[in-house]
């Protein structure tokens, strides 16, 4: 299941244009780098007015920042864009311990301390939309609204990530193989995606030592926060690609059970990773959900 369609995809994806577009707001991101007050230094990608609304991006499995690198150039300025490489991935460090999604949440807590962000919009995709949620039930007051894309409730039970798991990253010893990790990145996708971007998460990717991998992946195995989804009380959107192999259609149900008020938006055709995938459209959703909820909490005020 993890190597599927892999051939269709990557015959597809040479027929895209070597240049990545450029959307509505024209700018490009600015990588930085914080310190944190644990010690802890994260990379970052910030993008948008600085009197913008505050929007933290949380990515994948082994992904950095640029898993919505697609995205950003499609938001408008008036969106105040903070893109992190958790720690352990992309150019961020990797301590030898401490990986489990309250881990991942805490780090953003302290890094919006450190920014001095009072509040915020979380976005996460998959593993980072599991944190997200973490942190909305964790820091309710100081989460604006939440976008959750390739989501789930919980990875306990899920044979797709007991397989990956049980038949390699358990096993997993660096040098990690890149063939292996362009297999495991396009085996997220149903549509493909500009060559060129695929090269750069793979290489991402391949930033995270072995260690890393099966720390994160444990993590998530271990923790169950499905329970809690009554706790989040912010606007939440769910993004969900009705192709998705890792999490399909009834996962999406029961976070929009789960959390109350939340809304669910199906692509049709898309994968586990919309953002990837369909970015302009993705970008276009986020932007009206986000002037809706912001609206929303300055007329209450």
């Amino acid at each position: 299941m993890i190597r599927k369609r892999l051939s269709i995809l990557f015959i597809s994806s040479l027929a895209l244009s070597a240049t990545l577009a450029v959307g509505s707001s024209g700018a490009k991101p600015v990588v930085k780098s914080i310190e944190l007050p644990n010690k802890l230094r994260l990379s970052y990608a910030e993008q948008g007015s600085a009197s913008g609304v505050p929007v933290i991006f949380l990515h994948g499995y082994t992904d950095s920042w640029r898993s919505f690198e697609l995205v950003l150039p499609h938001l408008p300025q008036s969106i105040h864009a903070f893109a992190l490489s958790q720690r352990g991935h992309g150019d961020s460090a990797r301590p030898a311990e401490n990986y489990r999604p309250q881990d991942f949440s805490a780090d953003v807590a302290a890094f919006m301390d450190t920014l001095k962000l009072k509040r915020a919009i979380i976005v996460g995709h998959s593993m980072g939309s599991y944190v997200a949620q973490k942190f909305a039930m964790d820091h309710p007051d100081r989460t604006i609204a939440l976008v959750l894309i390739g989501s789930f409730t919980t990875v306990q039970g899920n044979a797709q990530v007991k397989e990956l798991w049980d038949s390699v990253t358990s096993k997993l010893a660096d040098p990690i193989d890149a063939g292996f990790v362009r297999d495991f990145q396009r085996s997220t996708l149903n549509k493909p995606v500009p060559r060129e971007f695929l090269d750069a998460v793979v290489q991402e990717s391949l930033k995270a030592p072995a260690r890393v991998w099966q720390a994160a992946l444990k993590g998530l195995m271990e923790s169950d926060i499905s329970g809690e989804l009554g706790k989040i009380k912010a606007p939440t959107l769910i993004l969900w690609g009705d192709q998705d192999s890792f999490f399909l259609r009834h996962e999406q149900d029961a976070l929009a059970k789960g959390i109350h008020g939340s809304q669910l938006v199906v692509y049709p055709g898309l994968g586990h990773s919309p953002n990837w995938e369909d970015p302009k459209r993705v970008a276009s959703d986020l932007t009206a959900f986000i002037d809706k909820a912001t609206n929303a909490k300055s007329a209450r005020r």
